[in-house]
C-alpha cells in the first residue's frame, strides 16, 4: 500500500510539473508568437537522452573495464581459496595427531592456528576492501570519460541538455525515440577509445 501511495504521489507530482511546463510555455508563446514558430521551424532538439543500460553494454571501454575486473575478482578468489585450503589441511593434520600431543604443545598449536585463523580473515577482509576501491577507481574512471565526451559532444550539436535513462534508475520515464542519441555516442566513444588504446 505505502508503494503505491508513493508511486501514485510521483506521478501526480510529474502531471503538475508537467502542466506547469505547459502553462508557462503556453505564456511564452502568447506574448512571442514569431519566436515559438522559429523554435519549431528550426527542429533543432536541445534536449536529448542517453540510454545508458544500452552505452554500458555496446561501449569497449566498459566491456575491457568489466574484464580486467573480472580478472582481478577471480585472481583474488583463487588467492583466498588456496590460503583457505592449506589452512584447512592445517587444522585437519592437527586434528589428526592432537591426541598423541602433550597438553602444552596441544595449546600452543592450537593457539597459533586460531591466530592463522584471524589473520586469513583480515586477509580476506583487505582483499575484498581492495578489490571494492580498485571497482570504485575504475567506475569513476568510466562516468568522468563519459561525463567529458558527453559535455564536448552536446556543445559540438548544440545541445542544451542530455538526460540518462536506465530501466534500474527509471528518471525519465519516456522519451521520443528522435531524442536518443545513444547509438550516435556509442559509436564515437568507441572510435575514442580505439585511438586511444593504440
Amino acid at each position: 500500500m505505502k508503494t503505491t501511495a508513493s508511486i501514485l504521489t510521483k506521478f501526480t507530482f510529474g502531471i503538475l510539473i508537467a502542466g506547469s511546463i505547459a502553462a508557462c510555455n503556453q505564456n511564452k508563446t502568447a506574448d512571442k508568437p514569431a519566436a515559438a514558430t522559429s523554435a519549431v521551424g528550426d527542429s533543432k532538439e536541445t534536449i536529448v537522452y542517453i540510454n545508458s543500460d544500452t552505452l554500458l553494454s555496446k561501449y569497449e571501454y566498459t566491456k575491457d573495464m568489466n574484464k580486467r575486473l573480472e580478472e582481478k575478482g577471480k585472481a583474488s578468489q583463487s588467492d583466498l581459496q588456496a590460503k583457505g585450503q592449506a589452512f584447512q589441511r592445517e587444522v585437519a593434520d592437527y586434528q589428526k595427531s592432537a591426541a598423541t600431543l602433550p597438553a602444552d604443545q596441544r595449546q600452543a598449536t592450537e593457539q597459533r592456528l586460531q591466530r592463522k585463523q584471524q589473520e586469513l580473515q583480515g586477509y580476506q577482509q583487505n582483499a575484498t576492501a581492495e578489490f571494492q576501491n580498485v571497482q570504485a577507481t575504475e567506475n569513476s574512471k568510466q562516468y568522468d570519460k563519459i561525463a567529458d565526451f558527453t559535455k564536448a559532444y552536446a556543445k559540438e550539436k548544440g545541445y542544451k541538455l542530455v538526460l540518462l535513462f536506465s530501466k534500474a534508475s527509471p528518471v525519465v520515464l519516456y522519451g521520443d525515440p528522435s531524442l536518443d542519441v545513444t547509438s550516435d555516442v556509442v559509436k564515437k566513444l568507441n572510435e575514442a577509445y580505439t585511438k586511444e588504446k593504440k
